[in-house]
């Protein structure tokens, strides 16, 4: 069970309790836990929470500490003016102004560009509007990096096969393919998740000649060469920090480049300035959560990707003084000071991915894997002693769709004539 002191008045800083939190979520991901934590780190600071949720069996829906779940299910593949309409809605529906919160970067994206529109519900930080869609483009991001002197991969984001050809030249075998930009990843994604090919054959496969091509290829940096390292923050208006913290990714899932399953809470003070130079230069407000990767071979610490949102793994990170990154923001919004502290060290963990992960890890590398055994300054993503029923939700669900999958596999095979084994 989760063993951090969640009651401590010493480690909670003074938020407004009059001012609601409202989680605005596009697509369909009723397993995720980032927006879990966010629940639980505000209410247990006394303030109301609202969420969009796709149904009300979601891991969030039940929740001790979600105020109300507002059934709103999203694909992605909606006009603006829809997701608009349904933000605005809810707003209604909750009576007051409050504080709207993106937990994927579609939702950062609508947000960002529709401030105005949503003014009269929502109190959001004064971000550049066109800034979000940018920063999620993985492309675009890429230039970014160029402009203003951050070190990243390298990185092409081509227009035909010829091009992706081409960038699988300059890029080298194994290559990164990501899907390129918001809402095309939920409406018509390439792959399905960070993946790598090791040759021409494998990306052809994922990229045919005949499908749509909006992807990012990227130099992939070899893990015995390399180090995941990430960074969240708070920015206040002109991109000035607010908090600032640094972690080490020790796993992940896909353990090749997914989800943060375990990770560390490490200070890293050359890594906190790379992320703070780069929010101030493009006078980024609100959270930002930016994975890195230290290239061995320069010393260079690469960035990957900038999420212009909450990060799933944000719960790894607070302050002595109780802050994190979403209670910053929240101080912020309702016009109150922002305790400064030293982040404390502790750990992170996605229980049932992260026992993939390491599962998935062993296997390849046939090595004892670190940091498997329970620590008493672990964060779980999952469990927790005074919040059981999102933990209890997500077994079942996540039991179900690993039944599914199990199922539609050996499905396949018998479909295909073939043995468990493999055999004819």
């Amino acid at each position: 069970m989760n063993r951090t002191d969640h009651t401590n008045p010493a480690r909670r800083p003074d938020l407004d309790r009059r001012t609601a939190v409202l989680l605005v979520k596009v697509g369909k991901y009723p397993l995720a836990h980032g927006p879990v934590g966010v629940v639980r780190s505000l209410g247990r600071a006394g303030v109301p929470v609202y969420a969009m949720v796709e149904d009300r069996l979601t891991p969030t829906a039940v929740s001790r500490y979600l105020t109300r779940a507002f059934v709103r299910p999203t694909t992605g593949r909606e006009s603006p003016e829809e997701l608009l309409s349904v933000v605005r809605d809810v707003g209604r529906a909750i009576g007051r102004r409050c504080i709207a919160l993106p937990t994927d970067d579609e939702a950062a994206v609508l947000l960002a560009e529709h401030a105005d529109e949503l003014a009269p519900h929502f109190a959001l930080p004064p971000v550049p509007a066109g800034l979000p869609r940018r920063l999620a483009n993985k492309g675009a991001l890429h230039a970014i990096c160029r402009e203003h002197g951050i070190p990243a991969p390298v990185t092409a984001a081509p227009r035909d096969h010829d091009e992706l050809l081409a960038a699988a030249r300059t890029c080298g075998y194994p290559m990164v393919l990501k899907n390129l930009e918001p809402f095309t990843r939920l409406s018509r994604p390439v792959v399905t998740h960070s993946t790598i090919v090791h040759d021409e054959q494998e990306l052809l496969a994922a990229c045919p000649p005949n499908g749509r091509l909006s992807v990012l290829a990227q130099e992939y940096l070899v893990q015995e060469r390399s180090e995941d390292w990430i960074t969240h923050l708070c920015c206040g208006p002109g991109g000035e920090p607010l908090a600032v913290f640094t972690g080490h990714k020790l796993r992940s899932y896909p353990p090749t480049g997914g989800f943060t399953t375990r990770a560390v809470s490490l200070p890293n003070p050359e890594l906190a300035e790379l992320a703070v130079r780069l929010c101030r230069a493009l006078r980024y407000s609100g959270i930002a959560d930016l994975d890195w990767r230290l290239d061995l071979r320069d010393g260079k610490y690469k960035l990957l990707d900038f999420n212009p949102r909450t990060g799933a793994q944000f719960r790894l990170f607070e302050t002595a003084e109780g802050v994190d990154v979403v209670r910053a923001l929240h101080l912020s919004l309702t016009g109150r000071p922002v305790p400064h502290g030293p982040q404390l060290p502790r750990f992170f963990g996605v229980g049932q991915l992260d026992v993939l992960s390491a599962a998935a890890t062993f296997w390849r590398d046939r090595r004892p894997l670190p940091d498997l055994k329970p620590r008493r300054t672990t964060e779980r993503a999952w469990l927790c002693r005074d919040d059981p029923a999102p933990a209890a939700v997500m077994a079942v669900r996540f039991g179900g769709q690993a039944t599914q999958r199990v199922a539609g596999y050996a499905g396949h095979r018998m479909a295909k004539g073939l043995a468990p084994g493999g055999s004819t």
